[in-house]
């Protein structure tokens, strides 16, 4: 890996989030069980580890009980200028679909496009892109 990667633990809901990001981004993603690990503290079926791998990586699994779960605070994931203009609005209303729009992807005063979703999984993105330049 030669990037920084997100690592979310979700409440019980890795399989159902980390299939949402894959329907979202497209990409790679492999999915472990608890069981699979030989882990014992949690649902055999739980998800001790996942992955999405390509254009967007990210992963994540179930947390154990007792153990904290994703919460964003202050804290957004940039996919500012990660695609062409129309991948990024595809990509910002799969997000929006049962979240919230903190802000319209939209241009700015500045002559950027950027907005800010909240997805149904609590995860805060901020995508945009810069204005294509005339040629």
């Amino acid at each position: 890996m030669t990037s920084l990667q997100i690592y979310v633990s979700f409440p019980g809901t890795a399989r159902e989030a980390l299939g949402f990001y894959a329907d979202v981004f497209g990409g790679d993603l492999a999915l472990f069980s608890y069981e699979e690990f030989n882990r014992t503290d949690g649902p055999p079926d739980a998800i001790a580890h996942g992955q999405l791998s390509g254009v967007v990586g990210l992963a994540g699994s179930d947390a154990p009980a007792g153990e904290k779960t994703v919460r964003f605070e202050g804290l957004m994931l940039s996919l500012l200028g990660a695609a062409e203009p129309a991948v990024l609005h595809e990509w910002f209303d799969k997000l929006a679909d049962g979240g919230r729009v903190v802000d319209p992807l939209a241009e700015k005063p500045w002559g950027a496009s950027d907005g800010q979703v909240i997805d149904r999984h609590g995860l805060h993105w901020l995508i945009g892109y810069e204005p294509e330049s005339a040629a």
